[in-house]
């Protein structure tokens, strides 16, 4: 009797089995790391740009303060009296109120108090913003390049908007996530909360008086000496005024819309 052999086929299966085995196994690997590498970067943007930028940013003011003398300043809450404020500043425009916007807007190079002319190196802090309410100290610096400014944990001032203390608009803008995010809680920000903005020559005192919860990142009307959205009229003013605007992105972990939150002059303190 002959008898067959199959050991040959079931050999060629087990070395298949095997190879499958290897490459799941190579697979897993492979996914493996990327998930690491992909946790790193997490880590590094949720974690370490905001420890790094955070930490520079505490030194500029630090620095800033320094080289002020950290002279003591009289109290600037919103309600203190108003010193060298023209009477005209407006009060806030209700929505349905008709388009009265003068055709002229004051000259942006007159103020309440001290000039503050632009920092005399591109990118250089040259001025404090405190917010009481976020617990928040940040240096402010002209421009609002990522990498010369935002990404350093400061806040920039938008150009060709008004310096601090100025008739117009002065524009600021902050990142609301990694990078320091000096913005975070900006949706925190209620009706009369202050914010102040230090410089060498004076401490300028402002009022939260209105909000913009979302709009385009293209809505330069918020920015305009008189601010008001292009996106969304109901929000803005109709009449000249010394305006602080702080623009941000939002929702959080995004940056499809932009969040704005809208400040009047009430006081200013020359040191």
């Amino acid at each position: 009797m002959v008898r067959v052999v199959t050991h040959g086929a079931r050999g060629e299966r087990g070395e298949r089995g095997s190879a499958l085995a290897r490459s799941l196994w190579c697979a897993a690997e492979l996914l493996v790391t990327l998930g690491l590498v992909l946790l790193l970067l997490v880590v590094h943007q949720l974690w370490w740009t905001n420890r790094q930028a955070r930490a520079g940013a505490r030194a500029a003011v630090q620095r800033l303060e320094e080289e002020w003398g950290h002279q003591a300043l009289p109290d600037t809450a919103p309600d203190a009296a108003p010193k060298a404020i023209p009477r005209t500043i407006p009060k806030a425009i209700p929505d349905t109120a008709p388009d009265t916007a003068p055709d002229t807007v004051p000259d942006a190079d007159r103020g309440p108090g001290p000039g503050v002319p632009p920092p005399s190196r591109p990118h250089a802090p040259y001025a404090v913003l405190r917010i009481p309410r976020l617990g928040l100290s940040a240096p402010v610096a002209e421009g609002i390049g990522k990498r010369a400014v935002l990404n350093k944990g400061y806040v920039g001032h938008y150009p060709r908007t008004a310096q601090p203390g100025r008739a117009g608009n002065v524009g600021l803008a902050g990142h609301r996530n990694t990078h320091g995010e000096p913005f975070r809680h900006l949706d925190r920000l209620r009706a009369g909360d202050r914010i102040t903005v230090e410089t060498r020559a004076a401490v300028y005192t402002y009022a939260v008086v209105r909000t913009l919860p979302r709009t385009t990142p293209y809505d330069g009307g918020v920015l305009k000496a008189v601010p008001r959205s292009d996106v969304r009229p109901g929000y803005g003013f109709r009449e000249p005024g010394y305006y602080l605007t702080l623009t941000t992105c939002t929702p959080v972990h995004t940056s499809t819309h932009r969040l704005v939150v809208w400040g009047k002059l009430r006081s200013m303190a020359p040191r």
